[in-house]
Parts: C-alpha cells; structure tokens; sequence
C-alpha cells in the first residue's frame, strides 16, 4: 500500500495537535517545575508553579470563585465547614466564606506588591427587591511578596429582627486597583 508523503506529514501533524495546545507560560512552568522536582529541588518546583499561577491569575476577569455560608468563623485559605443549610434562626450571624479570583496586584513599597478590594451588602428579597444595603461593608488589604491567590472573606451579618422568610444576601466585590466589580449572591432563610 501507499501512503503519500504529504498524507504522512498531515498524520503527523494532527498527532502533535493536542500538544501543541497544552503550550504555554503555566505548561512551560510546569515542566520546569516537573525537571526541578525530578533533579531534588523541591523548593525551587514548588516557587515556580506559584509564580507562574499567580502571573496567569492577573489575566483573568475579577470574579467570585466561592461563596458559601459556613458553622463557624474560617481558619484560614480553605480551611471551613460548610453550613449544612441555608436557614438562620431570628438572630444568629450569618457568616460567608468567599473567595475572589482575579484580584489586581500593584508594586508597593520596598519591592511588595499589594491588593485591595472592599466589600458592599445589599438584602434582597427573593423578587430582587432590596430591602437594606451598605457601601463598605467589608474591606481588605493584602501585602506581600508574591501575587498570592489564596485569598478570602470572612464576612459576618447580624441581622436583628427580620420577618420570617425567604432572602438572598448579595455582596458585591471592588477590585480597587482595577475598578472591577464581582457579585454573590447566597440565598437564605430566616426560620422560628
């Protein structure tokens, strides 16, 4: 049988495809990081993949990764429980764990690069009605040597003396270096 050489070339082509695609500054960074963890330097393995996340997260949209209500205050970056349920009783703290993506690093002083967003709240009811809002509910400053991705809120709401029913809790995130905005919105219920 006979195979053209053009057909071979085309074969051949069509195999490298999907490589070809995994081609790029986190795919570059992770076969560095692959060599460096193969030759010991676990260190080294390990800073590159951070560096290389953390310059690939700059280019992504400001948003919300996760929004969750949780049992009690977080520990730290992934380090919750969530709330089985949505439902408060008339009074307890309604406390959200949230995580922005794509947060805007600038230098800072003495070669830190620092990040800061604030936070607003607004309750709605489930119609979209807004029933109560306020402008900088929350804000957080973030100062360090490296663009570091594991970033949260911790955000607590004492509500004092709604009515029975159905809300959602809306905060709206402001990346400050970008003006960028991001929303979660976390449906609840005020129980007896």
């Amino acid at each position: 049988m006979f195979v053209s050489k053009s057909l071979l070339r085309m074969t051949f082509v069509a195999a490298l495809a999907p490589t070809l695609a995994l081609a790029g500054p986190l795919a570059d960074a992770a076969r560095k990081a692959e060599e460096q963890a193969a030759a010991g330097d676990t260190v080294g393995a390990h800073n590159t993949i951070r560096d290389a996340f953390g310059a690939f997260a700059a280019t992504l949209p400001f948003s919300i990764g996760k929004a969750v209500f949780v049992s009690t205050a977080p520990e730290g970056y992934g380090m919750y429980a969530v709330r089985p349920e949505a439902s408060f009783k008339v009074g307890e703290a309604l406390i959200s764990y949230v995580e922005p993506v794509g947060l805007t690093w600038r230098p800072a002083d003495g070669g830190l690069l620092e990040s800061h967003f604030t936070v607003d709240l607004e309750l709605l009811d489930p119609k979209g009605t807004v029933l109560a809002e306020q402008k900088a509910f929350g804000s957080f400053d973030f100062k360090g040597s490296v663009r570091n991705q594991e970033v949260f809120a911790k955000l607590t709401l004492n509500l004092s003396g709604p009515p029975v029913g159905d809300y959602v809790l809306r905060y709206r995130f402001r990346d400050a270096a970008s003006g960028a905005v991001a929303i979660s919105e976390q449906p609840f219920k005020i129980v007896p």
